[in-house]
């Protein structure tokens, strides 16, 4: 009987603090553990007490990769408690700030996260020792999806500016034109950046998921619509608690997220891709085809490529947002809080994010539920290294380590920021 362990004691290029563990024997996997060691934040319990209006500021520090998400969740499930709707161009400027947050975080995945797993470098800086037209690109690009941000939000990283009922100032038209230019190159950019990741080397692997994103009958989603699956789920984010729960695991600190019955289920760009690639603009919808993707796509590894497709559809639809703008004569509605439940899920850039508030009639918060994207993929991360390694197993205990971080890393799972992917410690029996 030969055994062996691979354990990645620290997980880097993801946001967090997480480990990996593996065990072989006789060539067939008999455990596999993604851990999440990372203390919880308790942001769900910080909450409690305090006013509505201060939940879009409270959990925009959550993530400072994707704060939009959190604050555009907190302020859709406060208006829902208060049956408020924001629409007209309040509504256009909240998904012209997520379009910014789209563009920055997906391109930090894909050039200085994920690329260098194709490519065979350890990190972005030793790839652009041979590539530095490729990451400057995409850091340029990356600017471009913080200045929508910062020009919106009031700064780039923790926005200062959303609130619920809209936002606190809103720009001028001609406040959003430099921006338009600059646009006009990312879109080029990124039509570009479609076209170099698929050039990219895949592995032949695929899953029968079950997809999970938010599908709107008009557009493709950021912030509203309704929660549907490949499976048959279509459902009322009020329902969100009836169809999914959350599952403590003992070598993780943070959450399984499993749907009722069903078991695991992935969110996030592949998700959203599948189920609402007819919503794409035409630009992206003709780009994806004509690097050989199809409206279906069940190859994690090529989330990369779906992701720069999502990049060019921001880029794209925030020029679209952009061009027809017109200052609106007030910056928020008028909120008369009650006492009331309120839902909220929106499109992270890694999939649905989830909110649900109790306020009593002054307004105060009694409890607070957050869901994020990677408690949601984690158990379905985990499915797919069991079913990833045994067609590598008689790879060395290095290549296979890598093999497993490049297979996590397909998700961009969000646990806080890392530089590079681990310390390596390897039991042999």
């Amino acid at each position: 009987m030969k055994s062996r362990t691979i354990k990645v004691d620290y997980l880097a290029r993801v946001e967090g603090e997480g480990a990996l563990y593996v065990k072989i024997k006789d060539n067939t996997v008999v455990d596999v553990k993604l851990k999440i060691f990372e203390p919880p934040r308790f942001f769900e319990a910080f909450l409690r007490g305090r006013t509505f209006n201060e939940a879009p500021d409270i959990t925009a520090r959550i993530c400072g990769i994707c704060p939009i998400a959190y604050q555009m969740s907190s302020v859709h499930a406060m208006e829902d408690a208060f049956g408020v709707t924001v629409d007209g161009q309040l509504r256009a400027l909240r998904r012209l700030i997520y379009c910014g947050e789209w563009i920055e975080s997906h391109t930090l995945h894909v050039y200085m996260l994920h690329a260098p797993d194709f490519l065979g470098y350890p990190d972005a800086i030793q790839m652009a020792k041979d590539y530095p037209d490729i990451v400057q690109r995409g850091l340029q690009l990356k600017k471009i999806g913080n200045e929508i941000v910062a020009l919106i939000g009031g700064r780039e990283i923790h926005p200062i500016n959303v609130r619920v009922g809209g936002f606190y100032k809103v720009p001028a038209k001609q406040e959003l034109s430099p921006l338009a230019e600059r646009l006009k190159w990312a879109r080029d950019a990124a039509l570009e950046t479609v076209r170099w990741t698929a050039t990219l080397n895949f592995p032949d692997f695929e899953q029968d998921y079950e997809f999970v994103a938010l599908r709107h009958p008009e557009e493709y989603p950021f912030n509203e619509g309704r929660l549907v699956s490949n499976k048959g789920l279509d459902i009322s984010v009020h329902d969100y608690d009836n169809h999914f729960i959350e599952e403590h695991v003992q070598h993780s600190n943070a959450l399984h997220s499993v749907h009722k019955g069903q078991g695991s289920y992935f969110v996030g760009p592949l998700a959203r891709y599948n189920l609402n690639f007819d919503k794409l603009s035409h630009l992206a919808q003709e780009t994806a085809r004509s690097v050989g993707l199809s409206d279906v796509c069940c190859n994690p590894f090529q989330s990369i490529i779906i992701r720069s497709v999502e990049v060019l559809y921001a880029c794209d639809e925030a020029l679209r947002i952009i061009e027809q703008y017109e200052k609106p004569d007030k910056p928020a509605l008028e909120i008369q809080p009650h006492a009331a439940v309120g839902y909220g899920c929106t499109e992270a850039p890694r999939g649905i994010l989830y909110h649900r508030y109790r306020i009593d009639d002054k307004g105060m918060i009694l409890d607070a539920k957050i869901v994020p994207p990677t408690s949601q993929n984690q158990k379905t991360i985990e499915n797919d290294l069991w079913q990833f390694i045994p067609q590598h197993v008689k790879l060395s205990n290095d290549q296979l380590t890598l093999q497993c971080e490049q297979a996590i890393r397909n998700y961009d799972p969000c646990i806080s920021c890392a530089t590079h992917f681990l310390k390596l410690k390897i039991d042999r029996v």
